[in-house]
């Protein structure tokens, strides 16, 4: 079965994924984009500059290595609806500016007048009539507990030698940023309801949910 002409998704949508580090942004990426025939848009984190010399350095790269995601998102931003959407997108440009340009800032990273410069710029290339902004952003959540538990059980080094309190903040910013999220539409789906490694064909009923917010007459994009 096509599940995207049978759910009558269409065919130019543009779909992102958001969510904490943990919830399966990769994973629901890659599926829903075989479910759908869609293509998929990875962030490329091996070629960027700065990450090496943020990690040694937060105060003097924090402020380039947002300038750089910034650029990077929004040129993918505007390739994707050139190419004529069908994209499936992992992790979106409005979480940098929102959850980890303002962490930054707020932990004493990035000074007030880098943050004010960070924050304009993104509001001149984001915020404005002509971004194309995404049919529809599914963010994926759960509990810090079961945010934990897929962080330790897919055992990335560097993840798991990263301080529970650090995953508890973000855990927190991400929630706060979504009550708060309004530049396009926000489908909600705990991890919980679903398992997309062990039974890929409850795919479907994520499909299915986001039928009847893409096709809304307001938002559906033909």
């Amino acid at each position: 079965m096509n599940l995207r002409e049978h759910y009558n998704i269409p065919s130019q949508a543009v779909i992102t994924i958001a969510g904490t580090v943990g919830v399966g942004k990769s994973t629901m990426t890659r599926t829903l984009s075989d479910a759908l025939g869609f293509r998929t848009s990875f962030e490329k984190v091996e070629t960027n500059p700065y990450l090496d010399k943020f990690y040694a350095n937060f105060e003097r790269w924090s402020f380039h290595l947002q300038v750089y995601f910034l650029a990077e998102r929004f040129k993918e931003q505007k390739r994707i609806f050139e190419y004529g959407g069908g994209f499936v997108q992992d992790r979106s440009i409005y979480e940098d500016t929102g959850i980890f340009a303002k962490m930054h800032y707020e932990k004493g990273n990035m000074s007030e007048t880098d943050y004010d410069t960070y924050r304009s710029l993104f509001d001149a290339m984001v915020m404005t009539p002509y971004f194309p902004h995404p049919n529809l952003l599914i963010y994926l959540e759960g509990s810090f507990d079961d945010v934990v538990h897929r962080i330790q059980e897919r055992g990335r080094p560097m993840e798991k030698q990263t301080p529970l309190s650090y995953w508890e903040e973000m855990h927190g910013r991400y929630e706060k940023w979504i009550n708060e999220f309004n530049s396009c539409p926000v489908m909600r789906i705990n991890i919980n309801e679903y398992d997309l490694v062990n039974n890929p064909g409850s795919v479907e009923t994520i499909v299915e949910r986001m039928s009847s917010f893409l096709n809304q007459p307001a938002l559906a994009r033909k």
